[in-house]
């Protein structure tokens, strides 16, 4: 059974409990049959006994019992032991009682199955009653060949039936089933088909058809779309990611190999092995600058981003921040201007805080032009703090402005511009610090004008490491 198919199973199942019922149909109907044929004929037998038995009472000289002749119906007068007083004369031989297995003795009627002298079966009711103060008992039988006849054309007529109805069973259960099973088999190759396609750069993910949104099967296809949907939206940007990194990657790499190449070509000064050693240390803290990145990156996903939070005041932490980029800022002549509310209190991890607040004031520094300023503000309500970050950069499009925190994002810089590296990973790793803080991140942005960055945190964090 194993080896079969689902729809031979269920087909062969289905048959199996509809014959074992349809048995199970015709033997009660069949045993019902057979008990109120019974109880007919037992109500016939009294019936045809009561004038006779009023006739023995009331006339007890007159051998009444004696003079009838009913075809099919045998009548016997009896005393209590069983000597034939009077019987009709269709009867030429005792009625023999050891069938019925009962005592003479009885004060209600009582049915059962005697036998004629030749050996034929009978129903036969045995009838107490008094006649002239002496107890007697009229024994009246009648022919079972009509109930036999009914009995036996029923079975014949079941034996019939049944295994037509077996045919008609197997019949709609294979329409039946194979129609509840085509939802089934078009999932099937649909889902076949988006395996092929699961490779493909522009996505393996299509809607599995639908046929009825309220039975089980349409439910089943909803939740693997669902699935489907999730995966491929999870796949894309990851098959995406792992592009944008090895490209990331491959850069400081191939500036590796050419200046090592290019050392090793012929025998250089203590000078130029310098120059090139300071140029490995600039590629090597790229490399490491990237790999971290994408370290934090992989544990904020996991959800394993913990944070080693302690009290402190946030406006220091902003102002370290800024300190640390003044001398950057200045090389473009770029004016720090500082709006800090002093001493907010915050519990929190200060080394990811003073992270976010770096990459967003290199982000600011990196995309204004010089001769420009930066402004930076803090402030609070009873509900949240928030630190903003105005600049007067390049700005970003409307179009590029909801994608600028996924990880490479690469943007379009301007008009006249080359494309250029919008986001690498500081505005992606930006979020993720946001987000297990409880917090959120905005952006207002204008081409050729500047941007504004507003993260907002809660202003009463738990004093608990908290995980994303």
């Amino acid at each position: 059974m194993k080896a079969h198919t689902l729809r031979f199973r269920m087909i062969v199942l289905f048959c199996s409990v509809v014959a074992g019922l349809l048995a199970v149909s015709y033997l009660a109907f069949w045993a019902l049959l057979a008990r109120e044929v019974g109880a007919q004929l037992n109500r016939q037998l009294l019936e045809t006994a009561r004038p006779i038995i009023a006739d023995l009472i009331s006339e007890p000289a007159v051998e009444d019992v004696n003079n009838l002749n009913i075809p099919d119906e045998f009548f016997a007068l009896l005393d209590p032991s069983g000597h034939v007083l009077q019987r009709s004369k269709n009867l030429s031989t005792s009625l023999d009682l050891n069938l019925m297995g009962i005592n003479l003795g009885i004060a209600e009627p009582t049915f059962g199955v005697g036998r004629l002298g030749d050996g034929r079966h009978v129903r036969m009711a045995l009838i107490p009653f008094q006649q002239v103060g002496q107890p007697r008992v009229l024994a009246v039988a009648a022919r079972t060949a009509h109930f036999g006849s009914a009995l036996e054309n029923f079975g014949s007529v079941a034996l019939l039936i049944f295994p037509l109805s077996l045919l008609l069973t197997a019949g709609i259960s294979t329409f039946y089933v194979g129609k509840s099973l085509a939802p089934i088999t078009a999932l099937t190759h649909h889902a076949a088909l988006m395996a092929k396609r699961v490779t493909s750069r522009e996505g393996f993910w299509t809607p599995l058809p639908v046929s009825n949104r309220r039975d089980e099967l349409s439910l089943l296809a909803q939740t693997i779309n669902q699935l489907l949907e999730r995966v491929d939206s999870s796949v894309r940007p990851l098959r995406q990611f792992v592009t944008d990194a090895s490209h990331e990657l491959r850069t400081p790499l191939s500036v590796l190999q050419g200046e090592t190449q290019l050392l090793l070509s012929k025998p250089r000064s203590a000078e130029e092995y310098r120059k090139t050693l300071c140029e490995f240390d600039d590629e090597f803290k790229k490399l490491t600058h990237i790999v971290e990145g994408l370290f934090t990156l992989s544990v904020a996903d996991a959800g394993q981003l913990r944070l080693n939070c302690e009290p402190l005041y946030l406006d220091e932490v902003l102002e370290e921040a800024c300190a640390l980029v003044k001398a950057r800022a200045g090389t473009k002549n770029i004016a720090l201007i500082r709006e800090l509310k002093s001493d907010i209190p915050y519990f929190g991890d200060e080394a990811f805080l003073r992270q976010l607040f770096l990459i967003f004031l290199d982000n600011a520094i990196k995309y204004s032009g010089s001769d420009k300023w930066i402004r930076v503000s803090l402030e609070e309500d009873e509900q949240f703090i928030r630190v903003r970050f105005e600049d007067q950069g390049i700005g970003i499009s409307s179009e590029d402005l909801p994608l600028i925190f996924e990880r490479f994002y690469r943007a379009a810089r301007s008009s006249n511009e080359n494309a250029h590296q919008s986001g690498g990973l500081g505005l992606a790793i930006a979020r993720a610090i946001v987000e297990v803080q409880g917090g959120s991140i905005e952006c207002q942005s204008t081409p050729g004008i500047g941007s504004i960055f507003t993260v907002t945190l809660p202003a009463i964090s738990a004093p608990v490491a908290a995980s994303a």
